[in-house]
């Protein structure tokens, strides 16, 4: 299996990036496994304690014999904003996972496109993560990018990292954001005590997210806001450390608000980018999804 680190996967030791893709198998185990040569990092044998960048290049021989998981294609439908023979744009829904986990092997965005795609798909990051160049939150809906290739899929990669590509979210914060416009730089990395969160800390990655206030209410702040950079849970922690958390987000502090959703509110609404391989440029805009157009009609009559 080869695998590319990208933004969500980078700084973190190459032991526990293994325990987090292999969540059945011991961290003894996985440290016995690098020892034995049977993981590369660009083409090199590293030690556990390795920090992974982002490119670099996993290869590695299955590290659990005896349960080998296959992803089977779903027919569960699919919203294509945008497609060519290289790649697509799809509207992925609230709720749903991106790409399956060895915990959670179906009712994901892979599985809808094995269905549709079948083999067209890139490979680069294994079967789990078939087609799947960028990740957004189960909870979180909007654009993703998939690549039907693996030129593609490199290409798209290097976009990202790159910065060269536009994404921006719509997101109801909880209170009242204190700026118009803003831009928040705080560097962004694992929470010392809870790994399953992000936090901002002064040995974390440059994060850099663009707010700009849309309207305002009595008690949430309708923004817009751009990622210049893609750190795991970005905007989550960015609004959260500014005291205005994403509307009903309960990991990061939100609470339930008075408009029960299934969880934050954030909406990955635009993407502009180069088409592959060519010097056109695609901007996709999608309207407002069930859930924030659920809170903005409750706030309609609530503005400040």
């Amino acid at each position: 299996m080869l695998i590319i680190i990208d933004e969500n996967s980078d700084n973190i030791r190459l032991d526990v990036f293994l325990s987090q893709l292999y969540d059945g198998i011991s961290r003894s185990k996985i440290q016995s496994a690098i020892k034995s040569e049977k993981v590369r990092v660009n083409n090199d044998i590293k030690k556990s304690s390795y920090i992974l960048k982002i490119g670099d290049k996993i290869e590695f021989e299955n590290l659990e014999e005896d349960k080998i998981l296959k992803i089977e294609p779903e027919n569960i439908p699919l919203e294509i904003v945008w497609e060519d023979e290289n790649m697509a744009v799809v509207n992925k829904p609230s709720g749903m996972l991106t790409h399956p986990t060895p915990l959670e092997i179906s009712g994901t965005l892979v599985n809808a496109l094995l269905f549709k795609y079948g083999q067209n798909l890139s490979d680069i990051n294994g079967e789990f993560r078939r087609g799947i160049v960028h990740r957004l939150d189960r909870n979180t809906s909007g654009l993703l990018m998939i690549a039907k290739n693996n030129k593609t899929h490199e290409y798209l990669a290097d976009m990202i990292r790159n910065h060269n590509l536009t994404k921006k979210y719509h997101a109801i914060l909880k209170g009242n954001y204190p700026k118009d416009e803003d831009v928040i730089t705080e560097p962004i990395g694992r929470h010392k005590t809870q790994p399953h969160k992000m936090a901002v800390t002064p040995d974390g990655k440059e994060s850099i997210t663009i707010l700009k206030v849309i309207e305002r209410y009595t008690e949430a702040t309708y923004v817009e806001l751009t990622l210049v950079t893609g750190r795991t849970h970005q905007i989550r922690v960015h609004t959260s450390y500014k005291k205005c958390p994403v509307y009903n987000d309960t990991l990061y502090g939100a609470g339930t608000g008075k408009v029960k959703t299934e969880e934050q509110v954030l909406q990955s609404y635009y993407l502009k980018f180069a088409k592959p391989f060519s010097a056109e440029i695609i901007e996709l805009e999608i309207p407002p999804d069930e859930k924030l157009a659920k809170v903005l009609a409750y706030y309609k009559n609530r503005r400040v």
